[in-house]
């Protein structure tokens, strides 16, 4: 499809101060953990790989398939920051888990445990 042909890409949800606190909450802190911006909110990264982040209120995390299905039949969803285009390996966790904070840091922290594994992001020339 030409660009000129695209359906224009809707504005970026940015997270409001709730979020925004939960996230420094749930993120796990380790030496190897580094916390900086993506799509306009903060997200953390290990070895250069994105492994949890905010979408506008929305807490996703980077899990395997297995863990990425059991985040669905929870209520979770997949992430697509572009509609229609979801980012594989990435899953939204469920909004009725913002009060549960112990349960979120469960799956960031199973989120880092795989991204560790994942080969270290090459910077780019």
């Amino acid at each position: 499809m030409s660009p000129a042909k695209r359906p224009a890409m809707p504005p970026m949800p940015k997270p409001d101060a709730a979020a925004k606190e939960l996230f420094g909450a749930v993120v796990p802190e380790a030496p190897d953990v580094v916390v900086r911006p993506m799509f306009g909110n903060p997200a953390a990264f290990v070895n250069g790989n994105m492994f949890v982040g905010l979408f506008g209120p929305d807490l996703f995390v980077r899990l395997p398939e297995a863990d990425r299905d059991a985040v669905s039949a929870m209520g979770g969803g997949p992430f697509e920051p572009m509609p229609g285009r979801p980012m594989r390996e990435y899953a939204v966790l469920p909004s009725a888990w913002r009060d549960e904070p112990d349960r979120l840091r469960e799956w960031a922290s199973r989120s880092l445990t795989w991204a560790r594994d994942l080969p270290r992001k090459q910077k780019k020339k």
